[in-house]
């Protein structure tokens, strides 16, 4: 075979390097996933209790029923499900929550929003002021009228997420934070957080407690020994997908990853 440009033995050697970057891309010392990609582009995903929504670059919001996106009415620039229902913020910094098929305006302003937890809400605003709303008006809220009465945490965040061992975010340093202690009526936790060592841009609680983050090189991490007695875990594992990330999310199994350039990966560890 005639190499254009290159003796053979300089194509053979790049052919080498090549084969090598492969492997190591699969067989690193990080935890290989199995990914396949899922057709269409999303800049943010969040996925729980067996339902998966997104958002596009241009703000436009899709479900996956079986293999198919469905577009949902609206416009939103972060969208969340879980057993809190679905809610999400738009361009505007808003809150809506899912009501039947309709969205209702819930009072306030997020930049990002959770329904992860137990049947309550939780997010950050535009100065990074964290709150959360209990189980009570979460789930009871069907409109105007309806009570919303938002707890502020103490601290500052960019993103924070919950499940049933508790809540983790990170600030704008890049720190990763936990709260414990919360429960569906005590949203607000321990009010103590704890450090927890490493580098994030964002983080997300599985419904199950698991928790999967990005960090600013786009590589994915998952937290390990998590468990009710201690939520706080007890290291990180780096997860290969052979490219760069922003985005992740996890449900029954499933992580779901949109990269750099908003294609969606569903992967398996």
């Amino acid at each position: 075979m005639r190499h254009f440009g290159l003796s053979s033995q300089h194509a053979a050697a790049m052919s080498v390097r090549v084969i090598i970057l492969l492997v190591q891309c699969l067989l690193g010392s990080s935890l290989a996933m199995q990914c396949q990609e899922v057709a269409g582009r999303l800049k943010q995903i969040d996925a729980s209790v067996g339902q998966v929504f997104g958002v596009t670059d241009n703000n436009l919001i899709f479900t996956l029923y079986g293999d198919r996106w469905t577009q949902v009415p609206g416009s939103l620039k972060h969208v969340t499900v879980g057993p809190s229902g679905v809610w999400g913020v738009n361009q505007n910094n808003a809150i809506y929550k899912l009501v039947g098929a309709t969205w209702v305006q819930v009072p306030g302003l997020l930049t990002q929003v959770d329904a992860g937890g137990d049947q309550f809400v939780a997010g950050v605003n535009m100065y990074d002021a964290i709150y959360c709303l209990g189980r009570n008006p979460t789930v009871g809220y069907s409109g105007a009228g309806s009570p919303t009465p938002w707890q502020q945490l103490p601290g500052a965040l960019v993103y924070y997420s919950c499940g049933p061992n508790g809540c983790w975010g990170v600030n704008r340093g890049q720190d990763i934070y936990v709260m414990k202690g919360v429960t569906p009526t005590a949203c607000m936790g321990s009010l103590n957080w704890q450090h927890i060592p490493g580098k994030l841009v964002m983080i997300e609680v599985g419904t199950e407690g698991s928790v999967y983050g990005v960090n600013a090189g786009g590589d994915v991490y998952r937290r390990d020994g998590i468990t009710a007695s201690n939520p706080a875990g007890t290291d990180w594992t780096l997860l290969s997908a052979c490219g760069k990330s922003k985005h992740v999310s996890y449900d029954l199994g499933h992580l779901w990853v949109i990269t750099r350039d908003d294609r969606i990966l569903d992967c398996v560890v």
